[in-house]
């Protein structure tokens, strides 16, 4: 049996895929995040993370047709680790918008927005051309992403308790949430080493359910966003397609949970559709066709 491996390897986690050489999926691993490899501690836990979502897939010492992966952060710095722990006859090494807006249209062109902690759009022609928009940082860019939607939200309640903007729920939400005792004191809480960024854009959820609750700052914040994103994906779209060329436009990330913020960037563009497949799914497609070989997936499992 001829193997394929895709993975997409994250943040927050990595997920491997493998199938046959009929598209039929017969393995699915995770391990731990594996984007920052640039320390001997961060070789280690780069090398530990594939390794284990490789075990965890049933495939951990096999002999690959062809491999794809997709990275945050990008492959430069991973190409060689990737070389040392699998074996492979091909090799995709890419990053992980690529594999994500294969597998959101199924491998067809397209363009998607990605918002999770942060946020970038990336898209792909027929002709393989690619571009991109945003992922700056959380500094300069990432519009429309959680820490984003978070930091607004802060800011919403930072002006409302100092007496110079409206009341919104998300002040005694955020507070309460938090376990702070004003709005003051967790602006500087976030500003620690407790809370990490991502740990940060998780609060976005909290402004969605204060938004759906009626709340109009929180709302605002999320019709914002979906306007910011749609604008990301638009950019990308005039880069690479001609104003009469059909694009199939998609999105990923925790940030699109929200039917407030989906529901916005659904009517700011035109032909969204729901991701087909998940990224370590877009990578497994890109594995085929390193090989070659254009096949259907099938059983591929949700990779939620």
């Amino acid at each position: 049996m001829k193997l394929f491996l895709g993975v997409d390897g994250g943040q927050s986690s990595t997920t491997a895929l493998v199938g046959d050489e009929s598209g039929r999926i017969v393995g699915m691993g995770r391990g731990g995040p594996c984007n920052h490899v640039g320390s001997a501690e961060g070789r280690e836990k780069f090398l530990r993370a594939m390794g284990g979502c490789l075990r965890a897939a049933g495939f951990e010492n096999a002999d690959f047709e062809a491999a794809c992966l997709g990275f945050s952060g990008g492959a430069a710095d991973k190409d060689s680790y990737v070389r040392e722990l699998i074996k492979a006859k091909r090799f995709l090494i890419t990053h992980d918008a690529a594999i994500a807006l294969t597998g959101a249209t199924g491998g067809e062109p397209g363009v998607i927005a990605i918002a999770g902690t942060g946020s970038m759009a990336f898209g792909r022609n027929g002709e393989g051309k690619t571009a991109r928009a945003g992922g700056w940082g959380y500094v300069f860019g990432d519009e429309g992403g959680g820490f984003d939607i978070v930091r607004q939200a802060l800011r919403a309640a930072l002006r409302a308790e100092e007496g110079w903007g409206p009341k919104t729920a998300l002040r005694d939400a955020l507070i309460s949430s938090a376990g702070a005792t004003s709005a003051n004191d967790l602006l500087h809480r976030f500003y620690t080493d407790q809370y990490p960024r991502e740990r940060v854009a998780a609060f976005a959820r909290l402004v969605d359910r204060i938004a759906r609750d009626g709340d109009p700052l929180a709302r605002e914040i999320l019709l914002a966003g979906a306007q910011q994103l749609a604008t990301l994906a638009a950019a990308v779209r005039a880069q690479i397609f001609a104003d009469k060329d059909a694009c199939c436009i998609s999105y990923l990330g925790g940030v699109f949970q929200s039917e407030i913020l989906l529901g916005r960037y659904r009517t700011l563009l035109d032909r969204v559709t729901d991701p087909i497949y998940g990224p370590a799914a877009g990578a497994l497609i890109e594995a085929y066709r390193t090989a070659g070989l254009t096949v259907p997936l099938k059983d591929v499992p949700s990779e939620k």
